[in-house]
């Protein structure tokens, strides 16, 4: 059996697909690499932002459904995601993230 050496990517899903946009690219400059659909819903937005390059890691896809019900908490899902920053960049971020 083949192993990974980690997580390739996560997938989300939200409402709104231009705020979605606005945040991860506008505000903490992820790139949106890659717009596509849902092909089983070709109505539902597939968006894809990570780093420039889009290498397995970077990567977190949103699936965009506007009438989505609000969630629950359930078995083996993702309740928290987290960021890395380069050291010496703390003042930056917090500044960026206070505007």
């Amino acid at each position: 059996m083949q192993k990974t050496s980690g997580i390739h990517h996560i997938t989300a899903m939200v409402n709104d697909a231009q705020r979605n946009i606005d945040f991860y690219a506008g505000v903490l400059g992820l790139r949106l690499i890659k717009k596509t659909i849902n092909f089983d819903r070709p109505e539902v937005y597939h968006l894809y932002f990570g780093n420039e390059t889009g290498e397995p890691g970077t990567v977190i896809t949103f699936f965009s459904w506007l009438k989505q019900l609000k969630g629950r908490i359930g078995m083996g899902q993702v309740g928290v995601t987290s960021y890395s920053i380069p050291p010496g960049s703390l003042e930056f971020w917090e500044e960026r993230l206070q505007k």
